[in-house]
């Protein structure tokens, strides 16, 4: 539901400076078994116009929780609406899901802007 994520005008949008976002609580269902999956998504990103407004963040990223994804496909489809979104310089999205059957997953997907 990228619609519910908002942005706001950068201040100093002449200066390159990282904002890291952690979501602890981020929960999907695994299309193939249909049991939640947990994980902590990092987003950290150099803005250029604009910002992303946090309470909508949290709203789009709590719009996962009855969503059938497998994790890359969630966090490659996190990247795509945040840049969508903000427009930033560059934006890295990590997904650490907690271990199930064992074994523990960490997605990295990246942009960077060309010039």
């Amino acid at each position: 539901m990228p619609e519910l994520l908002e942005t706001f005008p950068n201040q100093f949008p002449g200066r390159d400076y990282e904002i890291e976002i952690t979501c602890p609580e981020f929960t999907a269902v695994c299309p193939k078994t249909g049991q939640p999956d947990f994980a902590t998504i990092v987003i950290t990103y150099v803005p250029d116009q604009s910002v992303i407004e946090l309470k909508s963040l949290k709203l789009y990223l709590f719009s996962y929780r009855d969503r059938g994804i497998f994790y890359e496909h969630s966090i490659n489809t996190i990247l795509d609406d945040l840049v969508a979104s903000c427009q930033p310089r560059k934006m890295t999205v990590v997904g650490r899901f907690t271990p199930r059957g064992g074994i523990s997953s960490r997605i990295t997907a990246v942009y960077a802007a060309t010039t």
